[in-house]
């Protein structure tokens, strides 16, 4: 009897397993999970993306800035109408710490083609223009980008960064951590025992193993390392609806380099 209620458990699993549906980060219970504490100010183009409630603003999604007066996220982070503004040279979102901007957002572009029913389809990433430029110091810097095209290869080095909860229905993080997570080559990623035909080649695929999660928020950055530098090569949009840290289903970002030519169209 033992033994038919544990296979019929191990049954139950592998069918959950086969058709996982996406979720986006921050509608799950988890964020930065693991990981650690980052060094202040270590990730400096990573920024605080915040929206209006009341007379206050709340952080909810992670972002790069990308030039002086732009940053990226995740189109579904965007995608309804809120008063929204980008904090940069942050490290505990709640103490002021003297090395912060604020800059509210005068205008967002979605890619055109993302579908808010749809996320498996791709295409989550946005563009903020901000109302002023930053000013670039030793807290605040802008990201390098890949060149158009570049994929990297199965366990390339990378860091998600993000303020996410620590704890299955716990609060955010107050400072911002980051999470070991290396890259899973498409070929694994979109196999059947993995993400199947949900991940796309537009999409990078991230972590996936016990030791690693859905550490970060939404529209953050995916920090790779190349040739001795770090380089934003996702965006991260979303995790396995049966957890963050289940194995096999790791973290899935935009592709960075499948949309430089789109990013250039707007930005210049």
């Amino acid at each position: 009897m033992l033994r038919f209620l544990l296979l019929s458990v191990l049954v139950a699993l592998a069918l959950a397993e086969e058709r996982p549906a996406p979720r986006y980060m921050e509608n799950m219970g988890e964020r930065v999970v693991g990981g650690e504490v980052a060094r202040p100010n270590s990730w400096r183009w990573q920024i605080s993306l915040q929206y209006l409630s009341g007379s206050s603003y709340y952080h909810t999604c992670g972002g790069t800035l990308i030039r002086s007066r732009w940053v990226m996220t995740a189109a579904h982070c965007v995608d309804t109408q809120r008063t929204w503004r980008v904090v940069l040279g942050d490290h505990d979102i709640y103490t002021q710490e003297g090395t912060e901007q604020y800059k509210t957002v005068s205008a967002v572009y979605i890619h055109p083609q993302w579908n808010s029913n749809n996320v498996a389809a791709g295409y989550d990433i946005a563009l903020l223009r901000l109302s002023s430029d930053a000013t670039l110091n030793s807290y605040v810097q802008l990201a390098a980008l890949p060149p158009s095209g570049q994929v990297l290869p199965n366990n390339n080095p990378c860091y998600i960064t993000g303020w996410g909860r620590t704890q299955t229905g716990g609060q955010i993080s107050a400072q911002l951590k980051q999470a070991y997570l290396p890259v899973v080559d498409h070929q694994t990623c979109s196999s059947s025992s993995w993400w199947g035909s949900t991940v796309k080649t537009t999409m990078v695929c991230a972590g996936g193993y016990n030791e690693s999660g859905c550490q970060g928020d939404s529209g953050g950055p995916l920090n790779c390392q190349v040739n001795g530098q770090y380089v934003v090569h996702g965006v991260t949009s979303f995790v396995s609806s049966l957890g963050c840290n289940t194995v096999r289903k790791p973290t899935v970002f935009t592709r960075v380099s499948a949309y430089i030519s789109w990013i250039s169209g707007i930005v210049g």
